[in-house]
């Protein structure tokens, strides 16, 4: 871990995929030379294998090992019904802009493996998402497809108050008669108008190499004394040292808190288990180290004003010195304990006998499931998102997808409580790794590639997405009487991709079900941050020998944009509330009952609020010029399944205006192509001041008969306990959300599958097996099938990582492998 010794685990994420700076890394500083295992220098040249080819174009690849008996798993190749507009840039595309950007002299530009803290380098390039008005007169219509422009983030360094810039270059292909570029600054709300943030990470380097290895040297008598080790920003370092994030922003000044940590020196990066409890603040306002002071140190409760200070009271005789948290087999995630009972044995293995029963057009990452189609997009801030969902050819969302993650900490020391994690500051593009067969997702799954920009190449994520058919443990439908028994099988269909930022796993899956629902599912695993047990009674249990686990609030927000018959749409609210009535019929008695209260959401004066106490209030977005032949109103209903939360921080003062968007349940406004997101991944530059600032959505627009979107919380309250150790599970971490018809369709759905069955019976004794057509023998799949143990093996020595091409110069003749750690 020697290169990645000086950072938190958000920053040290950003710094692991190149050993130059990522193009996303606005936490990263150059640092002393990796260890040569690492990751591979430079490119290897090499013929391309079939699979590299297929990656680096763009293209989807399942691995197969064996012969599948019965049937073709892969997904059908389908033909998307139009080109997928919110698809990623080709390569070609990318390698033009960056051309076209360096040729540019007005921005100053340095390729970035070149480049230093006062160099301009090119942060990210990706396709410019559509504006909705445009997309659909494409997609609904017979307009020409939206113009396709590149989306341009530069990190603006060569400055003495240095700024991202996010700028739109095109339209693509580029033609020199009529490229052109302009600030891209139509989405946010920053009083400037000018795309414009600062960065307040442009010296991290600096940083460490002049500042904080510096101060932890001088107590380096200290260190040695209490664990043994040092941080000197050194490979043979035993100790790590990194702090708060976003880093606090008072009064003009700039200020960090930074901790100790022990290096869990093995393979596993369980860093975060291992707080030591001593910690110093530093004023780094400006670019001048000179100019920056250390301002004090904390340990154990009590703050030294100056280092000296803390020394002379360290080695006094009446100091009292805590001990230290240690790596073991409790921090490893491999098998530790008693193996239970038959566990040696296969667990049961789902298959797909008849093959896929669904279709994607690989190149347009366009997919049909049964009634249902969408297509799939990509992004560096929020990984995967689902556009243009039909249910019938009928569209019930126009994008579905994360706009932001927050881990919001608290404790008795500084770092934990001035922890904020805005996580799209690190994006989930770029660590949304190869999913591993039969583990992350089934082994008959279809795999999709996604790809990224980093320092002038592309990375290409294989496999990073899955798709897949599911049955569930429990049915969709059932019921039993004296005469018969009528079951029908819950088959749903699942599209995930998993991304590990930091510490923490997230898993996102996107599922649909035969009754016409949707769902969102987020599921959490990895290592906790922890925190130091002395003093922090008040913020979590004691978990270790001297760890606390550290109180945190995970709030994950998606954006639901829905157009339910049309983009005419209101939120209708029905409550069923308790009441006292007397009927014509109760003989003059009133009676205790309940009623149902119907209303709307009126405007964006009343768009935020929270679920109602026992979930006594439906919230069903409405199309109120459609109504059903019963009169009722046709939609569907915004269902919380698990962990529907909201921040539990009012008004937090680590994020000020940063994090506006996680302070309700729901959220409703009057869609604006001004107000495409509710976060930018740099709000944590600019806190008080950020490029969105959420809550100025919200200005009294009508909310009635309008086109609408929600941006609903999911989350998890998260107080670790030692359960959390090593990793947290997915069990409980998890949170979820529902999109159910509500009075859309005649009847339920789910009818229409003949997977199902109707048992007839009498005296004890069955006389019918209704069966409704569906194929139970194998003559019925064109010949002998028979079914083995391993229809499709998980080829998990397979598992290869990022493939990369160079950019500038455009190389796509030599791809290389390249992918580093985590943590």
């Amino acid at each position: 871990m020697g290169f990645l010794t000086a950072l938190s685990p958000r920053a040290i994420v950003a710094s692991v995929l190149l050993l130059s700076s990522l193009a996303y890394d606005v936490a990263a500083r150059p640092s002393p030379e990796p260890k040569a295992d690492w990751v591979r220098k430079g490119p290897a040249r090499k013929k391309m294998s079939n699979h590299i080819k297929r990656a680096i174009e763009g293209q989807s690849h399942t691995r197969r090992t064996e012969e599948v008996p019965c049937a073709d798993v892969l997904a059908k190749p389908i033909t998307a019904p139009k080109p997928n507009i919110w698809g990623q840039l080709t390569g070609e595309e990318i390698s033009s802009v960056v051309d076209w950007l360096f040729a540019q002299e007005q921005f100053n530009l340095t390729v970035t493996e070149e480049a230093g803290p006062w160099d301009n380098t090119i942060q990210l390039v990706e396709a410019m998402w559509p504006n909705k008005t445009d997309a659909l007169a494409f997609i609904d219509g017979d307009a020409p497809a939206p113009a396709k422009y590149a989306h341009v983030l530069l990190n603006n360094r060569a400055t003495e108050n240095p700024f991202y810039a996010d700028i739109l270059v095109g339209p693509l292909p580029l033609d020199n008669t009529t490229v052109s570029w302009e600030p891209l600054a139509f989405p946010y709300n920053k009083p400037s108008g000018d795309g414009k943030v600062r960065n307040l990470d442009a010296d991290e380097d600096i940083v460490y190499e002049e500042w904080i290895w510096k101060i932890s040297a001088s107590i380096a008598d200290i260190t040695l004394d209490l664990w043994n080790g040092t941080a000197l920003g050194l490979e043979n370092d035993t100790l790590d040292i990194w702090g708060i994030d976003p880093l606090w922003q008072d009064n003009g000044r700039v200020i960090r808190w930074d901790g100790f940590w022990a290096l869990s020196g093995d393979v596993f990066d369980a860093e975060t288990l291992l707080p030591l409890g001593l910690y110093f603040v530093s004023d780094i306002t400006g670019r001048d180290p000179s100019k920056w002071s250390l301002e004090g140190w904390l340990y154990n409760g009590t703050f030294y004003a100056t280092t000296e200070e803390f020394r002379e009271a360290y080695w006094s005789s009446c100091f009292t010195k805590n001990g230290p948290n240690v790596p073991g087999a409790w921090s490893a995630t491999d098998h530790n304990g008693d193996v239970p009972p038959l566990d040696y044995n296969h667990p049961p293995t789902i298959v797909a006998p008849a093959g896929a029963r669904y279709g994607v057009d690989h190149e347009q990452k366009y997919v049909e499931w049964m009634d249902f189609s969408f297509y799939i997009g990509f992004t560096r801030d929020t990984g995967m998102a689902l556009y243009d969902i039909r249910y019938k050819g009928q569209r019930i969302l126009y994008e579905l997808g994360l706009q932001e993650a927050l881990a919001h900490y608290a404790g008795n020391d500084p770092l934990n409580s001035g922890i904020a994690y805005l996580d799209t500051f690190y994006g989930f593009g770029p660590y949304a790794f190869e999913l591993v067969q039969g583990y992350d997702c089934p082994t008959h799954a279809t795999y999709l590639n996604s790809s990224f920009y980093v320092s002038e190449t592309t990375h290409t994520h294989i496999n990073s997405i899955c798709l897949f058919e599911f049955i569930s443990d429990f049915p969709i439908q059932r019921h039993t009487t004296n005469r018969y028994t009528s079951v029908t099988k819950n088959t749903y269909f699942v599209v995930r991709f998993v991304s590990t930022v930091g510490n923490y796993d997230y898993s996102f899956s996107y599922s649909f079900f035969l009754d016409g629902t949707i769902s969102v599912e987020v599921r959490a695993s990895g290592y906790i941050q922890s925190a130091y047990f002395a003093g922090n009674e008040e913020y979590g249990f004691r978990i270790h020998d001297n760890l606390s686990g550290s109180m945190h609030d995970h709030v994950l927000n998606f954006k639901a944009d829905f157009d339910i018959l049309g983009t005419n749409n209101s939120v209708e609210l029905v409550t069923m509330a308790p009441t006292t009535v007397t009927y014509p019929w109760s003989k003059g008695k009133a009676r205790n009952t309940m009623h149902l209260e119907r209303s709307f959401v009126e405007s964006e004066d009343e768009g935020r609020f929270n679920w109602a106490a026992n979930q006594a209030t439906q919230v069903i977005v409405v199309n109120e010029d459609v109504r059903n032949k019963h009169g009722e109103f046709r939609g569907y209903r915004v269902l919380p399944s698990t962990g529907t939360v909201h921040l539990t921080v009012l008004n937090s003062t680590n994020l000020a205006n940063a994090g506006r968007w996680a302070e309700y349940d729901i959220q409703i406004t009057k869609y604006k192509d001004t107000e495409p997101k509710a976060a930018h991944p740099y709000n944590s530059q600019d806190v008080h001041d950020p490029p969105i600032d959420f809550s100025k959505f919200f200005d009294g627009d009508s909310l009635r008969k309008e086109d609408l979107v929600l941006w609903l919380n999911l989350g998890m309250h998260h107080l670790p306990h030692t359960g959390d150790l090593p990793n947290t599970v997915m069990t409980t971490a998890h949170a979820g959300v529902h999109f159910m018809p509500s009075n859309y369709f005649e009847g339920d759905e789910s009818r229409k599958t003949v997977n199902q069955v109707r048992i007839n019976y009498s005296d004890g004794k069955t006389s019918e097996v209704q069966t409704f057509g569906q194929k139970t023998k194998a003559e019925d799949y064109n010949g002998t099938c028979k079914l083995v143990f391993e229809p499709v093996k998980a080829d998990l020595w397979g598992y290869t990582g990022d493939i990369v091409v160079r950019k500038f110069p455009y190389d796509p003749n030599n791809p290389w492998f390249q992918t580093g750690s985590i943590v």
